[in-house]
């Protein structure tokens, strides 16, 4: 029963109200990420640390080289967030990785996730995994802040709520 939540989150984002269960998703992602962040960056087992780091690095290689909208970099952007979640030491925190997961799938499912990601969001992917790293919650917050800011701007800049609302295609960029 635990996997229906993402189910039925996937399906809401297939339908006419797209618009409102991102809003709803990114404002959740908002409460909770950074949080997430700074926990991460008390608790994480140093295999951890060193796994996020590596990954946000290879996320900017991907977004770089205009992968951002591939299978490769949604894999490892996904699984950057999991690491977060899952070791925020907060069990609460850690049940939502597969909510966000469906929701960075939906996005890219969506034609939201640019090939090349903004420079400012790599950079706050790979100061959120060194904080973490470093055991700084307060910066590896901040930073989780600036990425799901981030996400949020784009939703509203990229994707007007009339055309989430619809069964139409993403506006083109």
């Amino acid at each position: 029963m635990e996997r229906a939540r993402p189910r039925v989150i996937a399906w809401r984002l297939d339908g006419p109200g797209r618009a409102a269960q991102l809003r709803s998703l990114t404002e959740l992602r908002q409460a909770v990420e950074p949080l997430a962040a700074a926990g991460a960056a008390r608790a994480a087992p140093a295999a951890v640390r060193d796994e996020l780091v590596a990954t946000a690095r290879r996320l900017r290689e991907l977004g770089e080289a205009g992968q951002g909208d591939g299978d490769p970099f949604l894999a490892l952007d996904v699984r950057l967030h999991e690491l977060l979640l899952r070791h925020s030491g907060n069990e609460l925190f850690s049940a939502l990785s597969d909510v966000v997961a469906v929701v960075l799938s939906g996005r890219r499912h969506l034609g939201l996730m640019p090939a090349r990601p903004v420079p400012e969001a790599l950079d706050a992917h790979e100061d959120v995994a060194r904080a973490v790293a470093a055991g700084d919650a307060v910066t590896a917050e901040q930073a989780m802040a600036r990425i799901v800011r981030e996400v949020r701007g784009a939703l509203a800049a990229d994707a007007p709520p009339a055309t989430l609302g619809t069964d139409a295609p993403p506006a083109p960029e």
